[in-house]
């Protein structure tokens, strides 16, 4: 039986060669517009390619640029995606057999990684500037706060006074590690896979190095199998971003628990506060809503990444390409939004004295100080001294008062506890349980107290400085391999005779 149809499939052309092209528009075409201008040179250079030819080559593609408009460009069928468009345009220009020169010892397996590893190269670059500027952000935030009192919650329940400067530098420690797993996972970005063709390299004699270096990569990824195949690059950079959103998520979680009316220990101002629309005594701080909404969206849309990966044949494959790589684009977009608004929101809280001073009264958190200070100058053991201050808590808790007015139910306990009387007088008690004696007494590495806070601030904000000096150098380098390519292409369109 004799096959009379004819490609594209109708259904097969709306459902995936169309939007495939509408994405190679979207997304891919300077990148690949980048690679054609270097092979270009490789090939001159390389003397694969004759310098008449590449001279008109690089006409050519110079005239394409110039005269299609690619936005404007609708899906026929005739072309299956911007690759495709550029070679019947070389070919209207050119002829097939020069047009066709251009595509020597390459494939679109290697172009299509290197397009995939240049396009996130650049979302990535955005990305980590965000994360580095809500880092800073919440550093001179914890700055301003390293001695405000806040409660430090465990379980849901009141635990220890701390302060909002110490809190903030745990956030802070745990977005320089996910900082610090973006930029090993953005390093994957930094190998080319150009040269690779379509498994095995090529017969021909050309320059990896050289392509690697023209496109703004640090060097050539080495296995040309690994090239086609590997997909780490992906499923490493999408984890990385999944564990950021995962981590800021939880601090989110806690935001929203801080500003409730019950605990009401973190103030939100009125810009960043919605009303009711039939509750007039409501604040509403619905920016943490979308702030959980957003990061749980951008960990989901990581998974997908991730999972479409999930047992696929170790090869080239579509499961990779250009659907996935344009769906995995949406975290980005969804992250960002994260990052900025986070980075104007904490700054923008503030901490309710009263109402953390209120909490603290109610649920005699400081009462772990009281019971090491009886370590350190009653001489007791710790277990005598919790069940003291386990019998002053429980009975200040009964009759309604603050731990601080239990000097008699503590002498009490003291008493029946130990058969003596305490040295410790009213104003050396009110000081053990006070909220600031009890974080100035935490004054070990990693404490709440203001030498160690000082010490930790000063050091995320050197760590901070190595990760942006390291983005900055990896820009720099991007830009300059630009800078070199475009204008070895410039001259290689203007030239007439021999190099």
């Amino acid at each position: 039986m004799s096959d009379t149809s004819v490609f594209p499939d109708p259904t097969y052309k709306s459902t995936v060669l169309a939007p495939l092209f509408e994405g190679s528009k979207a997304h891919f075409a300077p990148s690949v517009r980048a690679i054609n201008q270097a092979h270009l040179l490789m090939l001159r250079d390389t003397g694969i390619l004759g310098v008449e030819g590449a001279t008109a080559i690089a006409n050519a593609l110079l005239d394409i640029d110039k005269t299609v408009d690619l936005a404007a460009l609708e899906f026929t069928g005739e072309y299956e995606d911007y690759f495709f468009l550029v070679e019947a345009e070389l070919k209207a220009r050119l002829g097939p057999d020069l047009a066709g020169a251009l595509h020597t010892a390459r494939s679109r397996n290697d172009m299509d990684h290197t397009v995939f590893k240049m396009v996130l190269r650049g979302r990535t670059h955005a990305l980590l500037t965000q994360a580095h500027a809500l880092a800073d952000a919440l550093i001179t935030k914890a700055e301003a706060e390293k001695a405000t009192l806040i409660i430090a919650y465990t379980h849901g329940q009141p635990a220890q006074p701390s302060t909002y400067g110490h809190y903030l530098a745990a956030m802070i420690e745990v977005l320089l590690r996910d900082i610090a797993r973006l930029h090993a996972a953005s390093d994957a970005l930094q190998l080319c896979p150009m040269g690779a063709a379509a498994i095995t390299t090529s017969g021909f004699p050309i320059d990896r190095q050289q392509m690697a270096r023209l496109l703004g990569f640090e060097a050539p990824l080495q296995n040309s199998y690994g090239c086609i195949a590997s997909i780490d690059y992906v499923t490493g950079l999408y984890s990385a971003i999944k564990l950021m959103f995962l981590h800021l998520g939880r601090v989110v979680q806690d935001l929203q628990f801080w500003s409730s009316f019950e605990v009401g220990q973190l103030y939100v101002p009125n810009n960043l506060v919605q009303i009711s629309s039939i509750m007039p005594q409501k604040r509403n701080p619905v920016p943490i809503e979308h702030l959980r909404l957003l990061a749980s969206l951008t960990i989901g849309r990581c998974d997908t990444i991730v999972n479409t990966m999930h047992n696929t044949p170790f090869t080239d494959m579509n499961d990779s390409e250009g659907e996935v790589q344009q769906a995995g684009y949406a975290a980005f977009d969804s992250g960002a939004r994260v990052l900025a608004l986070l980075t104007a929101f904490i700054p923008a809280t503030s901490i309710k004295a009263e109402n953390v001073q209120r909490n603290t009264d109610a649920s005699c958190i400081t009462v772990t100080e009281l019971a090491d200070t009886l370590v350190r100058l009653e001489g007791l053991s710790f277990r005598q001294a919790h069940e003291i201050s386990a019998i002053t808590a429980q009975s200040v808790i009964a009759s309604g008062q603050p731990l601080v007015a239990g000097y008699a139910d503590f002498s009490a306990a003291f008493q029946a506890e130990t058969g003596r009387a305490t040295s410790l007088g009213l104003a050396a008690f009110e000081t053990a349980v006070s909220a600031q004696n009890f974080v100035d007494q935490r004054d070990i590495y990693g404490g709440p107290a203001a030498a160690p806070m000082a010490a930790a601030l000063e050091g995320y904000a050197g760590e901070l400085a190595g990760f942006q000096a390291r983005l900055a150098a990896k820009a720099a380098h991007s830009k300059a391999a630009d800078t070199t390519r475009l204008a070895a292409f410039q001259r290689l369109a203007g030239k007439t005779g021999a190099a």
